[in-house]
């Protein structure tokens, strides 16, 4: 039995290569997340571009889907377009692991920077940002549309 395992009863989780086969459960799980989630029609045509680069993780080769990351790379730079965990996974660690795995493919591409966007109040994003050394280079105001109204977009780069 696997350290994982113990520590959280199941499978340790898989990650692979996102395929356009993904995107209806891409986009069930992104809707879970944000005020307007992407439909499983954008996950297909984001996934078929040759500079897409999407990664899942679930429980087991063939579990349920617990989270998903997607990038748009066009080395030497990427953006990270969207990270989702499902609740349930939130807080253990997984993000973490999902993030540095898709860093690391992206690096074997000839990657050498990183970008994403973040809502300025999300919290345990950015924690999990700045542990992946991701660090400020930038401030959109009034981006991002909720809610509770319009909130300020952080821009992070990461160098490899």
């Amino acid at each position: 039995m696997s350290a994982f395992t113990r520590l959280f009863s199941g499978p340790a989780p898989d990650i692979r290569d996102a395929a356009t086969a993904d995107a209806a459960d891409l986009a069930r799980l992104h809707a879970t997340a944000f005020h307007r989630g992407w439909s499983a029609p954008e996950f297909e045509r984001l996934l078929a571009e040759r500079t897409g680069v999407g990664h899942v993780m679930r429980a087991g080769p063939r579990g349920k889907l617990l989270g998903f990351v997607l990038s748009h790379a066009v080395p030497p730079d990427s953006e990270i377009l969207s990270i989702v965990l499902d609740g349930a996974s939130r807080g253990r660690g997984l993000a973490g692991r999902l993030l540095a795995h898709h860093l690391g493919r992206l690096a074997a591409q000839g990657v050498t920077a990183s970008f994403l966007e973040v809502e300025a109040g999300n919290a345990p994003a950015l924690a999990l940002y700045r542990r992946a050394g991701y660090a400020e280079v930038g401030r959109r105001k009034g981006y991002y549309e909720g809610p509770s109204g319009r909130t300020d977009a952080l821009v992070l780069r990461r160098d490899f």
